[in-house]
């Protein structure tokens, strides 16, 4: 297409080539794959890079690799990630009653339990963990969300504003700590 065309006078053009003809070739054949009509990042990649992992033929190397200031790290491989991943889809299916196509609002900071959820094969609505509860109202009332993901620092917020989410159904906290009237994601997942 265009793009190959553009591609191809970057390599014939007088200027310093910038990608080399043969990774050319090679990046333009693994594009010319059909499409599959539905995309899934977490069965259609992280399960294959899993099972390549699981079968040998790739190493075991971190998949995700996140540190803390205070320098804690968590590191998983794709399997390990793959394993979690379904565990905190289970929870939301079983713990929280959540079935095909619900929507979970997930306002945290940066921390591994959003990369899970993220790609826990649910219809994930991000939030920043700078909202303010009128933020928060927004969003859930928008949505129809029947979840929540949030960290202590916003449970308050979400608290706030409960009388007017109909559609809310189960909170889930990310702490070390409980919260009455929340599950705890930690606990669940461990």
């Amino acid at each position: 297409g265009h793009w190959q065309r553009n591609l191809e006078g970057l390599l014939n053009s007088s200027h310093p080539p910038l990608i080399r003809k043969s990774c050319l070739s090679a990046r333009l054949s693994c594009c010319e794959k059909e499409l599959p009509e539905y995309f899934n990042f977490a069965s259609d990649v992280l399960d294959k890079w899993a099972q390549l992992e699981k079968d040998g033929k790739r190493p075991t190397n971190p998949a995700f690799w996140w540190v803390k200031d205070e320098g804690e790290e968590v590191k998983w491989s794709f399997e390990e990630l793959g394993f979690l991943s379904s565990k905190a889809a289970n929870i939301l299916s079983e713990a929280c009653g959540l079935q095909k196509g619900d929507k979970v609002l997930v306002v945290l900071p940066r921390v591994p339990e959003w990369w899970l959820l993220n790609i826990a094969r649910i219809v994930f609505i991000p939030g920043t963990s700078q909202l303010t509860a009128k933020d928060i109202l927004y969003r859930l009332q928008a949505s129809k969300a029947k979840c929540i993901v949030t960290s202590d620092a916003l449970a308050p917020a979400v608290e706030s504003i409960m009388l007017d989410c109909h559609s809310l159904k189960s909170k889930l906290i990310v702490s070390k700590d409980s919260r009455d009237g929340w599950l705890n994601f930690k606990e669940l997942l461990a």
